[in-house]
């Protein structure tokens, strides 16, 4: 994925002058400056008063998550970039071209805890390598007052769930496990864990370096700053882009290059996102919350109208069900019979696919998983149903609209279970 960002407007990604990579400490120290030494407390309540939120997915308060982990003994802090999201290349762009950033958050982020020991956990690939050194050149120079250490997450889209990152970093697989107690209770070693995105660390050490009002001059009065959005689909320059929260969905088209073909419909927040019409919303949290949607992974793919929004779907879901667990019901049986039945629904003139079929197995999966893993498939699939009608009306009647047959969600190739 390339940056697209305009230059002024970019924060957390370099601008074009620094030729598109801050991976030398000193040359990251002459653009940001060298880390204050703020205390805990001060730290907690900056990151309170700057209103930052999860960049994960979950939107939630930065500040609670904090104070929560430093109230418990002997902490522990992950820096979360396993990124098991197919649609999603934000946080690997953010490691590969300013992974200091997120190196100095997590140094912050541990001393507002008090932790002492801290970990990146990123998605297996040259990114394991490329952090090793950093990590091992920043302890070379004594720039950190933590030590850190890497580990490679599975590359798997339930790699990144936080009891998951918890489970490889005891020693286990990396998979979901029933809360409670939480990680933030109970995690690495049976300590309180604090599992932050890659994003809402870099998001850290800006805001330790230039304050809460500064952090508030972008994005919306409730939910401030900005955040980075993978751009994809439709449009001419797909990749990531980096908008303030709140920005409508044609100025981020325009910053992906523009679409390239007619937009049907809109996937925000990746395969546990929502289709939408395609219309001009405002991404964030208050602005999608009427259509039942939020940003979740920072993922906006445009739908070209020549292709078949079912078929995109049941691709997708299929893929779910491969990437489950197989922990419990919904994720051994409920989502295997899910994708069965959209795949059905996506072949047109199939009979026994009703839609009504494919709403009553998601009722079924929901809320009874040991994660969220199947609420977010059912999500996905309640909106598809929605958004692609008259689709549904036409596979029933034996025919297809779409007229172009090359996929545009892409699909990994599916393991047998995360390890």
């Amino acid at each position: 994925m390339n940056a697209m960002g305009v230059d002024t407007g970019s924060r957390l990604l370099p601008v074009s002058g620094s030729g598109g990579r801050l991976r030398d400490l000193r040359a990251h120290e002459q653009v940001h400056g060298r880390l204050p030494n703020t205390g805990a407390a001060d730290l907690i309540a900056a990151v309170r008063d700057a209103g930052l939120t999860g960049r994960g997915g979950a939107a939630f308060p930065t500040h609670r998550k904090l104070s929560a982990v430093a109230a418990g003994r002997h902490p522990v802090v992950v820096a979360n970039a396993a990124e098991g999201e197919p649609v999603s290349g934000k946080d690997q762009l953010l490691l590969s071209a300013a992974p200091h950033l997120v190196l100095d958050g997590l140094q912050l982020a541990a001393r507002a805890v008090g932790a002492r020991d801290a970990v990146v956990y990123v998605h297996a690939g040259p990114l394991v390598a490329l952090m090793r050194d950093l990590v091992a050149r920043r302890a070379a120079d004594r720039v950190d007052a933590v030590a850190v250490r890497v580990v490679d997450a599975p590359a798997r889209f339930i790699s990144g769930q936080e009891s998951a990152v918890v489970s490889r970093l005891n020693g286990g697989s990396a998979l979901p496990r029933t809360v409670p107690p939480a990680v933030f209770q109970k995690g690495v070693g049976g300590r309180p864990t604090l599992v932050q995105n890659v994003e809402t660390l870099a998001h850290l050490a800006l805001i330790a370096r230039n304050g809460p009002a500064w952090f508030r001059s972008r994005g919306t009065a409730e939910e401030p700053g900005t955040m980075l959005l993978t751009i994809g689909g439709a449009v001419h320059a797909p990749g990531v882009v980096e908008a303030d929260i709140g920005t409508p969905v044609g100025m981020l088209l325009g910053l992906g290059g523009g679409p390239s073909r007619q937009v049907q419909a809109l996937l925000i927040g990746g395969y546990h996102g929502t289709w939408l019409p395609a219309e001009d919303l405002p991404i964030s949290v208050a602005g999608l919350r009427p259509y039942g949607a939020t940003p979740g992974a920072g993922v906006l793919v445009a739908l070209p109208s020549d292709v078949c929004g079912l078929v995109e779907t049941a691709r997708a879901v299929g893929y779910l069900a491969g990437e489950s667990a197989g922990q419990c019901g919904p994720c051994r049986s409920g989502l295997p019979a899910l994708a069965a039945t959209m795949r059905g629904l996506a072949t047109p003139g199939r009979a026994g696919a009703a839609p009504e079929r494919i709403a009553q197995l998601a009722g079924l999966v929901e809320g009874r998983g040991a994660c969220h893993h199947p609420d977010g498939t059912a999500r996905f699939v309640r909106s598809a149903l929605a958004v692609f009608h008259d689709e549904i009306v036409a596979h029933q009647d034996g025919w297809c609209r779409a007229t172009h047959p090359a996929p545009v969600l892409p699909i990994p190739s599916t393991g047998s279970g995360a390890r």
